[in-house]
């Protein structure tokens, strides 16, 4: 007696069609195996997250997207300005002083069209893209991964059968819901406002469209990002207890708050004109126990997010679905879609999220800030933090020690004034974060 072999409507799932889920589904298409993506909105649709990091020029390659990305002529993004809050410290951080990334420029984006290129891709490599489907469940058989699949326009529902799903549904986290595996990080528990305004004044000299973040006095920030020739995203973002005192009527009010007692961008906002509305995203940042299981697989904001100060969504999001996808194509080559064949893969996104993590919960002290914003660092010591920030989180042992070294000089910082630069806030009404020990043993080293 022949078993029956298993029946499957297509070899791959892959739900959520935003930069994750779209770099899976492409690098899937280019393996050659047969694909469906699942996207609940039809694009183009708003999406906060317009700043890339250097190392995106390495999944651009890899997804076969760079001349389109060329083509669409985004700002460029060449590092960053840093100020402080009256625009009297601060210096540049310049990506061209890396030496372990391929391209050290990049792209500030509109990410309705970031997306849509990307998920137009997916559909040049084969991949059927279902734009208005929402996967409302999923199980998992032996044999298989099964979704219920729901469209709105017309509330038809139905069912599909795949060999394993990567799950790129961003923050409402399908699978990571389904299994309890997220947890929350109480010292990023920040809030961030912001929108798109015209008549903002872009930087003077060759890089005009570099991001500018101003560190205000207390533990709040601000970014300005070019995301067009007329438009830039400009928010503050404020951790939770500092965001309730400031909090003041609507969105729109906080907003033009915080811009009014922050000098430099007051004044680089005096003849700015808003041209969104105010929008607020809040208790971003979490991370997942695990990131991949028996036939399933978590991809970008599925998986895990961190504030956005120093820009890794997107980048983050791109690297990881074509490793959901390189991971899935050896899974199958070998038929074996278990847990523990997926735990390298596991490993690499909680180790690439803990070295994130920990220069963004640094900034989030009063200390970090002193070291990082000072005009006159430490050369080879901040090149080391730049190659970080551009992207290459899996840096050259010499580079992760001397990373080491600007953590030393923080955690010095924190007893002694050891830098010429600004000394910030120490205050209660600051708003920092409280620390507390966390399950990480590396998580507070700042």
């Amino acid at each position: 007696m022949t078993m029956a072999k298993p029946r499957y409507d297509f070899d791959f799932a892959v739900a959520g069609g935003g930069p994750a889920g779209s770099s899976a589904a492409i690098s899937l298409g280019q393996h050659g195996h047969s694909v469906v993506l699942f996207e609940r909105d039809t694009f183009p649709r708003f999406h906060i997250g317009e700043s890339l990091l250097s190392t995106a020029n390495d999944a651009f390659a890899a997804l076969g997207v760079t001349k389109k990305i060329e083509a669409a002529c985004f700002p460029e993004k060449w590092g960053a300005r840093l100020y402080t809050h009256d625009g009297r410290s601060g210096r540049y951080v310049d990506f061209t002083d890396v030496r372990e990334v391929n391209r050290p420029q990049t792209y500030q984006v509109c990410r309705q069209e970031f997306d849509r290129i990307l998920v137009e891709r997916a559909r040049e490599v084969g991949v059927e893209v279902r734009e208005g489907c929402h996967v409302t469940a999923c199980e998992f058989a032996p044999d298989a991964a099964i979704l219920d699949v729901a469209s709105p326009a017309d509330v038809a529902t139905g069912r599909v059968r795949v060999r394993a799903v990567v799950d790129a549904t961003g923050r409402r986290g399908l699978i990571a819901r389904k299994f309890n595996l997220r947890t929350e990080e109480p010292l990023l528990a920040n809030i961030a406002i912001f929108s798109h305004y015209t008549n903002v004044p872009r930087l003077r000299g060759t890089r005009p469209d570099d991001i500018r973040l101003v560190a205000r006095s207390d533990a709040g920030w601000f970014w300005l990002i070019p995301i067009s020739k007329e438009l830039t995203s400009v928010g503050v973002v404020l951790p939770k207890l500092l965001y309730r005192s400031l909090a003041n009527g609507s969105p729109e009010e906080t907003l033009n708050g915080a811009i009014a007692d922050t000098p430099i961008v007051a004044e680089l906002m005096r003849e700015a004109r808003r041209e969104w509305p105010v929008r607020v995203e809040k208790d971003f940042s979490y991370s997942a126990s695990v990131y991949a299981g028996h036939r399933w697989i978590l991809a970008g904001d599925a998986g895990s997010f961190l504030d956005p100060v120093f820009s890794t969504g997107v980048s983050i999001a791109m690297e990881s679905g074509i490793e959901a996808a390189a991971e899935l194509h050896r899974a199958l080559a070998r038929n074996d879609f278990s847990a523990a064949s997926f735990a390298t893969f596991s490993r690499r996104q909680r180790k690439r999220f803990q070295r994130f993590r920990r220069f963004v919960v640094g900034f989030y002290t009063p200390q970090f800030r002193d070291v990082f914003f000072s005009p006159r660092p430490q050369r080879l010591v901040f090149r080391s933090v730049v190659t970080m920030l551009a992207g290459k989180w899996n840096a050259s042992l010499w580079t992760r020690f001397l990373n080491q070294l600007f953590f030393g000089i923080v955690s010095i910082q924190k007893r002694f004034n050891i830098t010429r630069g600004p000394v910030f806030r120490r205050d209660r009404d600051a708003g920092y974060p409280t620390e507390t020990r966390s399950r990480d043993p590396n998580a507070y080293d700042t």
